[in-house]
Order: C-alpha cells, then sequence, then structure tokens
C-alpha cells in the first residue's frame, strides 16, 4: 500500500505539531514535526499538511441498528405507540413494505457515516423467525459495498424476544455461522418474561462458539437491577469477561445513589461493558463514576432515521456532545469522557487489540478543524479529511475516489 505522511498533526496529549508517518495501512511513526522522518516510498505523492489541525483516531460506533436504516429513502413519517412493544410491532408489521432490511439503504448510511470519521461499527442486525437471517445477510451485502471505508461487526439481535418465539435461540447460532460475531439479548425479564432462559441459552451458544453477548437491557429499577447480577454472574462463571456487554443499562440511572454504585462495581469485577447512546429521555450512565471505578463504557448512534424514531445521523462526535451535555458535565477533561466512548471505550468493548494514534495501530485517522478534542465536541465541525487503513477516503464531508 502506498505510504502515507501526514504533516503538522494537532494529537491529543502532545504539545507540539506532531508527522504522522503511514506503512502499509498502519502508523509507522509519531514524531515531532521538524525533526527528520524518512520520506514516503519513491513515485508517491501521498503527503497531506494539516496545518495544526487536530487529529483524533478513527471513530467507532458501537451500537447501531443498520439493517433498520431508510437512510437515502423516502421519508416516512413515524407512526409507532409510545412503548417498547408498539415500536417492535409497528416495525414488524411495516418492514417488509418499506423493503427492510436494505443493503442498499444500509450502504448509504455506512457511506455517509465515514464522512463523518467513523471507520469501524458494531450493528445489531434483527433475526427473528419472520426475517431468518435475512438480515445478517443484507447487512454483509452492504459491508461489502462499503469495504475500504468502514468496517462492519454484526451482533445477532433477537428484536422481539429469544425465548417467546420459538427457534429463535436455533437461528442465533444460525446468525454465527453467517458471519456474526456477537449475540444479543433483549430485556430478558421485561420481552421475554424468562430471563433465566434466555440468559443461559446465550452464554451457552457464546461458550462454545467463542462469539461475544451485548444485550439491550431496558428494564428499570430494581428489575432491570437483577438482570445485572444475573449477566455478571454467568459472565464470570463462564470465562467471557471483556466479552460481554449491557447496551442502554436503564436500570444504571433508576436505582439509589448506593445501589448505582454497587451495580458499577460489580460490572468492573466482571468485566462487563456499558453502551449508551444518550437517547430520548432515558438515563445516561456518568462517565464519571464509571471511569473512577474502571468500567468500559462505550457510544452509538443506536437507530438512525428508521421505524423507531425520525432522529440520528451517524455523527459520532456529536454523540460525544449528547453524552457529556445529558451528564451535565462541563470541564475539558470530564468532557474528553464522552469523546472516549466512541474512540478508546469503544475500543476496549470491541477487544480491538491495537488503536489509537500510535505505532502499529492502523491508521485510522480524522482530521477535524479545532485546536482540541473538547472543542471538536463542542462545535462538531465537518470533518476536514477521514484516512482509513492509510488511505484517505473523504475530505470536507465528502467520499473522494479510492
Amino acid at each position: 500500500m502506498t505510504d502515507l505522511l501526514v504533516r503538522r498533526a494537532r494529537l491529543p496529549g502532545h504539545a507540539d505539531l506532531q508527522d504522522v508517518v503511514v506503512r502499509d495501512g498502519r502508523i509507522a511513526v509519531v514524531a515531532t514535526s521538524g525533526t527528520h522522518l524518512p520520506e514516503p516510498a519513491a513515485g508517491s505523492d501521498e503527503v497531506v499538511d494539516v496545518e495544526g489541525q487536530l487529529v483524533l483516531p478513527g471513530l467507532i460506533d458501537a451500537h447501531c441498528h443498520v439493517d433498520k436504516t431508510l437512510w437515502s429513502g423516502p421519508w416516512v413519517p413515524h407512526s409507532a405507540g409510545p412503548r417498547l412493544v408498539d415500536r417492535i410491532a409497528n416495525e414488524r408489521t411495516r418492514r417488509t413494505d418499506l423493503g427492510l432490511p436494505s443493503p442498499e439503504y444500509a450502504a448509504a448510511l455506512l457511506r455517509h457515516m465515514a464522512t463523518l470519521g467513523t471507520t469501524r461499527v458494531r450493528t445489531h442486525t434483527d433475526v427473528d423467525p419472520g426475517l431468518g437471517v435475512a438480515g445478517i445477510e443484507s447487512v454483509a451485502k452492504a459491508a461489502a459495498a462499503v469495504e475500504g471505508l468502514i468496517d462492519v461487526e454484526q451482533v445477532a439481535f433477537p428484536q422481539d424476544g429469544v425465548i417467546r418465539r420459538p427457534g429463535t435461540v436455533e437461528l442465533l447460532e444460525a446468525a454465527l455461522d453467517a458471519g456474526a460475531t456477537t449475540l444479543g439479548g433483549i430485556d430478558p425479564a421485561g420481552v421475554d418474561d424468562d430471563p433465566l432462559g434466555q440468559l443461559d441459552a446465550l452464554f451457552e451458544i457464546a461458550a462454545r462458539r467463542g462469539a461475544s453477548i451485548d444485550i439491550h437491557l431496558h428494564d428499570t429499577g430494581s428489575l432491570g437491577a437483577w438482570q445485572f447480577g444475573l449477566v455478571a454472574q454467568r459472565t464470570v462463571a463462564n470465562g467471557l469477561q471483556g466479552k460481554v456487554a449491557l447496551s442502554h443499562a436503564d436500570a444504571i440511572g433508576t436505582v439509589p445513589h448506593t445501589e448505582r454504585l454497587r451495580l458499577i462495581d460489580l460490572l468492573a469485577e466482571s468485566g462487563v461493558a456499558l453502551v449508551t447512546a444518550a437517547v430520548y429521555d432515558v438515563p445516561v450512565p456518568s462517565v464519571l463514576e464509571l471511569a473512577e471505578r474502571g468500567v468500559t463504557l462505550a457510544a452509538g448512534s443506536d437507530g438512525i432515521r428508521d421505524l423507531w424514531g425520525p432522529y440520528g445521523n451517524g455523527d459520532m462526535i456529536e454523540r460525544a456532545m449528547h453524552i457529556a451535555y445529558r451528564n451535565g458535565v462541563r470541564r475539558d477533561e470530564d468532557i474528553e469522557l464522552a469523546l472516549d466512548c466512541a474512540t478508546h471505550g469503544a475500543a476496549r468493548l470491541l477487544g480491538l487489540e491495537s488503536y489509537g494514534l500510535v505505532p502499529g495501530a492502523p491508521a485510522d485517522l480524522v482530521v477535524v478543524p479545532s485546536r482540541t478534542p473538547v472543542e471538536a465536541v463542542v462545535s462538531r465541525p465537518t470533518r476536514s479529511l477521514v484516512i482509513k487503513n492509510g488511505r484517505v477516503v473523504a475530505r470536507d464531508g465528502q467520499l473522494v475516489a479510492v
């Protein structure tokens, strides 16, 4: 792969501007600008002077649903009722008529996300008796269409429950055969009314197949808190520390303070991560408490312009702003914790062995016309450049030919 030299980059944690040398799609050298660095390979014109702009590692959307999106399609007014069960039923009724899941819509959204600096996503793809694994196959087609722009990891997601829909357990395992790497779950108590049955099924498959687990847990209060314990116990018992996450985890913001800290410590001890999208009026986990107690916190867009809601644009810097704002934090170091949810925190959730602005890491870079990471979160400017695996793939918010 052609070498790339990024000159005069403002990197977080560095007082002086830095030059970044890329070889074979990975960062080879990071050194203070003005020091002697080898030029790119003979005949290469891949030299980019970013003139003091901020460079961030490639952004990661750790929780989205690209199989559900209507992005690039006609506008569809929202028609679901207010409850979770209403939205599930509405989607099941309308998705076929709207051509969902659509690999074209999903690919269009992924391309848009790439222009915003997202270089990797974990997307939850519906798997149920009505669809089978068609959603997994559809997203795989979309991922193939955007290869080189953005990496896509799929979660086999039982949106309508696991136990209450016979055949779903078998379909989840079939989804792993079809390319998913993570097993999803949803409200073992609130949706399935069988928390032990759902969790035992998921953990049995995950332990046997070496898969990760990422469970939507919307149940609040003591019911949700009880399920935290069930998940933590099974994580440790199956040796899956670092491979299990709770998405949304609404109970964390709906229990008393002392109970909240107990739950956070339980997650830290069992190696279970949290994923937030800071959506609507749902309580948002505390970035300060989780960081202090050593829990991995990642972030995602959740739904983006789909039958669940008209909102969302796939911008992970904007998502970091929502997390910071909903946390009520104002200090730079605290706002940076929110941005970490879309960078290093998300990388830890996904188990990436190498990530960041360090030698050896994949050369996934986002150039932002800001002076600090916090200024980027607050102003959310158009991304000047997006570099994926050492290649410039977007300039000023537009994809370029690669």
